[in-house]
Formats: structure tokens, sequence, C-alpha cells
């Protein structure tokens, strides 16, 4: 047999980690020689895939914020139906970035005989819940994050597998990592707090700001942290913290310091999306923001069918976490909230017990979530396709 041609295609920081880590997944358990194809991030290439173009471009939320870039991501979703055909590959994996990647299953089924495979769930229990049944003319089979998931999925028509996430297994940094990045920082006695505006420049934009005031009314008496998603932010983030007059330190990726940032933050206030998972699984308290334009805000509202849009809550059904939606995301509410938690232990101590809850549902003490997502990759390929006329 020749080697599996796996074609994926991920389009923001949370995507790469997921594909990084099912790349892994799949060199681990597949007996044959495995070839990568398609659109990642640094983490994927250091697996082995050569992205088609830069990841970055396709890391925009929000409908205002599509329009200006439509005839663009356009060209991109063509370039990259004509690549995927000519590679000749033997599955197609899509990584979450439903806008772009569900229409990329769209474009290429009718020519394209294999399994398509999307990895991580549409919320379809949060909105939009027809969504399901539109994926499931183009889409074969799902791979979900959350326990919860399967259900929806194969009540629309699709096969699926609840795989866990691979935050859930990552290692925690021990006191020893803590103490060194400390020291190479040069806190001193200063408490660290992490702020993390978002992924996507598009929401980068209107987080930052706000994040920013918020830490500086915190006052000096803190060191506060950075992370990066890329290279492309770097420039654009200096210049959002000399406007606002705030020193934080930059992290990048590159380095792999992120989870020991993480580790190290006594808080964080982070946008919302997979990073509270990543925060919740180091034991870091956290306070969530979510900001876009009034008129994603406003059809979001009014679709919404989930108590909570933080995962913490989410999967331990409670409010442990403090969230604020884009008409509560404001400098006063995100401060008054992260000086609860940095001056109520009992409410540090129930939101890290929520985190831990959390993450023990997202597969902490199981079956590595990487190898679970190879292997139900694997599994499919043996399989006819069946969802379809």
């Amino acid at each position: 047999m020749g080697a599996l041609r796996v074609y994926l295609v991920a389009g923001e920081a949370s995507g790469d980690r997921l594909g990084a880590a099912l790349m892994r997944g799949l060199k681990a358990e597949a007996a044959d020689k495995i070839e990568f194809f398609g659109v990642g991030g640094p983490l994927m290439a250091a697996e082995g895939q050569a992205s088609l173009f830069d990841m970055s471009e396709l890391a925009i939320f929000g409908l205002l914020e599509v329009l200006p870039k439509y005839r663009h991501l356009v060209r991109r979703l063509n370039q990259t139906a004509e690549n995927f055909i000519s590679s000749a590959a033997d599955v197609l994996i899509t990584i979450d970035s439903p806008g772009f990647n569900l229409r990329l299953a769209a474009k290429v089924r009718a020519g394209f005989s294999g399994k398509i495979i999307h990895y991580v769930a549409p919320s379809v229990w949060a909105w939009k819940p027809g969504r399901a049944k539109k994926m499931a003319q183009h889409v074969d089979h799902v791979l979900a994050l959350l326990p919860f998931e399967p259900p929806y999925m194969e009540a629309a028509g699709m096969s699926c597998d609840f795989v866990g996430h691979p935050v859930a297994t990552e290692p925690v940094p021990d006191a020893a990592q803590i103490a060194a990045l400390r020291q190479q920082m040069g806190i001193g006695a200063q408490s660290l707090i992490t702020l993390l505006p978002g992924s996507r420049l598009s929401e980068i934009t209107r987080l930052a700001p706000i994040f920013f005031e918020v830490a500086k009314r915190l006052g000096p008496a803190y060191h506060f942290a950075l992370p990066v998603a890329g290279e492309h932010l770097k420039e654009p983030l200096e210049q959002m913290l000399a406007q606002a007059g705030l020193r934080a330190e930059l992290v990048f990726p590159e380095n792999g310091q992120k989870t020991t940032v993480f580790a190290a933050s006594e808080l964080a206030l982070a946008a919302s999306g997979t990073v509270s998972i990543e925060l919740a699984a180091v034991g870091t308290p956290m306070v969530i923001g979510y900001k876009t334009n009034w008129l994603t805000a406003a059809i979001m509202r009014k679709a919404m069918l989930a108590p909570s849009f933080t995962l913490v809550n989410l999967l331990t059904e409670s409010k442990a976490v403090p969230e604020f939606e884009p008409r509560l995301c404001t400098v006063e509410n995100l401060l008054g909230a992260m000086k609860t938690l940095l001056e109520d232990p009992l409410a540090r101590a129930t939101q890290i017990a929520a985190g831990e809850r959390a993450i023990m549902a997202l597969g902490r003490g199981g079956p590595d979530p990487a190898r679970r997502a190879a292997r139900s990759v694997l599994s499919q390929q043996a399989q006819p396709i069946t969802n379809r006329d």
C-alpha cells in the first residue's frame, strides 16, 4: 500500500494546534507513510505540512469584517479547491473555521470520491441548529471535541466520534519551569497577568484597547504578558501597546513558553475561544470578554441557544468563569471581575475546580485525544460513503 495522502486545512491558531496534534497522532497510528498537504500554521509546518499560503489570511470573523476581504477569500477558496484536487489526496480534513472550510467541502465534493472529515463540530447546540443538516450534504464524518456533540451530528446524517481535546493531556509546567520563566522575565515579586485579546487581527483590534485599559487600571504592581498567535501580529500589537501606554511582554509560539506563561499567571483576561480550556488545564483563573461589530453581535444574540459562550462554563453547567458579551464587554465590567478574582480566594478556588472538571470531561486521564482523532480518521478510510444520495 502506498502512502496515505492527507489534506488538512486550518484557518487560525487553535486549528493549527489541533491539526499539529492530529498529524502527530496519524504518524504514530498509521503503519504506512503519510504525506501531508494543505493550509496550516507554524505548528502544522513543524509536523511536515508545507502550507499553500499563510493561514492568517483566513483568520477573519464577523460579517462586516469579512466583506472587505470577500474577493480575496473567494480566490483563496478556489485556489485551495484546485490544489486539493491536484494533490490526489485520499482524505480531506477541514479543521474548524467553518466559514471557509465548509464552503471548501461543498466546492470539492462533486469531484472527490473519498472521505471529507470536519474536525471541531459546529456549535449547533448554541446557535443555527440547521447548519448540521446543510453540512451533512458535503461532510461524511465529524471529530467532536465535546462529549455531548455526537448526537447532534448523527441526527443530521453524519457519523461522529467524540475524541476530546489535545490540551487535556498536555503536560502542566512544574514549579521549576515557572520559576525559570519568572527569572527570565525579570518579574521579581510581581504577579503575572496574561492578556489574550484574540488570535485574529479583527478581534484584537476591538478587544485590545479595552483589555489594555483594564491592565493600566490594575496598576504597576502587575507584570503583563501578551502571547501572540503569529509574527504577523507583532507590529499591530506593539502599536496598540504604545498607544495605550502599557508595557507588556510579547510571547511567541515559536519559543514554546505560552503554556508556562499561562501556568505562571495569577490571572488571565482572554477573548472567548479555545484559550479558556488552555488556561483551565493549568489551573489559571480567567475573565472572558467578547467584542464584535454591532451587526454580528445582534445576529448572534438573537440566534444564541446556549446559556454560555465559554467552554468551561458549558462543560460544567456553571457560571464559574465571568464572561461578558459584546454589550457588557466594558472596561468597568472586566476590571470589576478581575479584581474579584484577584482578591477573593473562594471565587478563585471555585473557578479552578470548575476548570478541572471541564478538562476531565475533555479527556484528561483517558486515551490521548490526538491518537483517538487519528484512529477515527483512519477507521473512516475503510468505510463506504453512506450519507449522500
